[in-house]
C-alpha cells in the first residue's frame, strides 16, 4: 500500500493548478498524495504501446474537464515510472486508481464506457458534470447532426423509457421520424408534448422541420420552375417554389440565395413570404448550422445595407 510516508519528499502541493497533468515517481507525492487531501485525484496508469489506454485517456480527460474541478486527473507512464504502479500492484493497463485524503480509495481496469467512468467518479466525488440523461442527449444530438436516424432514435427512445415526458428527447425522436420519412409518427410524437412546452426551442425546431417536410411532399419539378424563371426573372412565385424544391432536395444554399433574391427585389411580396420562409429554415436547421449562419448573413446584408 502506498502511503504519504512512503512517497518521496517533494515540493508543496498545488491543488489549484491544472485539472489534468502528467507526473513522475518523484512528483507523485505532490501531484497525487498531497493534492488529494483537497480534491480527489484519479491516476491513469498507461503506456505508449497500450491500445486500450489510447481509447480510455481521452474519455477520462473529457469527463474530468466537464466535472469542473470536482476531481483531477494525473497520468503516469508506467514504462518510464515503474516504481509506483509496482507498489500499487498494477499488473495490467489501463488502470485508474482514485486517491482521496492521501489514500487510494477505489479503481478500475480497462477501457470502460463513458457512463461507467462518470458513475465511478460520482462515487468518489459526488454528483459532477452532466447527468447520464444529459450525456445521452448529447450523444443523440450528435447522431442527429450526422443524420444517423436509427442511432439517434435508439438513444432518444432509451431516454424516454426513463423519463417519458422528457421534452428534448420527444422533440429529438420526432426529428428522427422526420428524417426517416415517417411524418405521421413524427406528428404523433410531437402531440405528446404539452402545449405549455410549445415554445421550447427544440420543440419549435421539430415543428418547423415537420412543416418543411410536408411542404417538400408538394414541391414541383425544378426544371419547369427554372424555365419559368429564365423566361421571367421577376416571377417571385416560381422563384419561391424553386427555393422550396431545392431545399427539399438538399440544395440549401441555392434555396437561401433564391429567397434572399426575392427579399432584395420585393421584401413585401406575398406578405413577406420569402423572409418568413428563411426564418422557418433557420429555426428548423438550428442556430449553429452552417447554412443558418450563411442565410442570416445574406439576409442581414439585404435588410440592413
Amino acid at each position: 500500500m502506498v502511503t504519504p510516508d512512503s512517497m518521496p519528499d517533494t515540493a508543496q502541493a498545488t491543488p489549484d493548478g491544472p485539472l489534468i497533468i502528467d507526473t513522475t515517481t518523484q512528483g507523485f507525492s505532490r501531484d497525487v498524495i498531497q493534492a488529494s487531501m483537497k480534491t480527489p485525484v484519479l491516476v491513469d496508469f498507461w503506456a505508449p504501446w497500450c491500445g486500450p489506454c489510447k481509447q480510455l485517456t481521452p474519455v477520462l480527460e473529457k469527463i474530468v474537464e466537464k466535472a469542473r474541478g470536482a476531481v483531477r486527473l494525473v497520468k503516469m507512464n508506467i514504462d518510464e515510472n515503474p516504481e509506483i504502479p509496482g507498489q500499487l500492484g498494477i499488473q495490467s493497463i489501463p488502470a485508474v486508481i482514485a486517491f482521496k485524503n492521501g489514500q487510494p480509495l477505489d479503481g478500475f481496469m480497462g477501457a470502460v464506457p463513458e457512463r461507467q467512468i462518470l458513475a465511478f467518479i460520482e462515487r468518489i466525488a459526488g454528483p459532477v458534470g452532466p447527468s447520464e440523461t444529459e450525456m445521452m442527449l448529447e450523444e443523440a444530438e450528435a447522431a442527429l447532426i450526422e443524420e444517423n436516424w436509427p442511432e439517434a432514435g435508439r438513444l432518444f427512445a432509451a431516454i424516454l423509457e426513463q423519463e417519458a415526458d422528457n421534452v428534448a428527447a420527444l422533440a429529438g425522436l420526432a426529428r428522427c421520424y422526420i428524417g426517416s420519412g415517417d411524418l405521421a409518427e413524427a406528428e404523433t410524437t410531437l402531440d405528446r408534448i404539452p402545449e405549455s412546452d410549445a415554445g421550447n426551442p427544440a420543440v419549435a425546431a421539430a415543428r418547423a422541420a415537420l412543416d418543411l417536410a410536408r411542404q417538400a411532399e408538394d414541391v414541383g419539378d425544378t426544371a419547369e420552375l427554372q424555365n419559368r424563371l429564365a423566361a421571367d426573372p421577376a416571377d417571385n412565385e416560381a422563384r419561391f417554389e424553386l427555393a422550396m424544391a431545392l431545399s427539399a432536395r438538399g440544395n440549401r444554399e441555392e434555396a437561401i440565395d433564391h429567397l434572399v433574391d426575392i427579399v432584395q427585389r420585393n421584401r413585401n411580396w406575398n406578405d413577406e413570404a420569402a423572409r418568413k420562409q428563411l426564418l422557418q429554415f433557420f429555426e428548423a436547421w438550428g442556430p449553429t448550422d452552417e447554412m443558418t449562419l450563411y442565410g442570416r448573413r445574406r439576409l442581414s446584408s439585404v435588410l440592413f445595407s
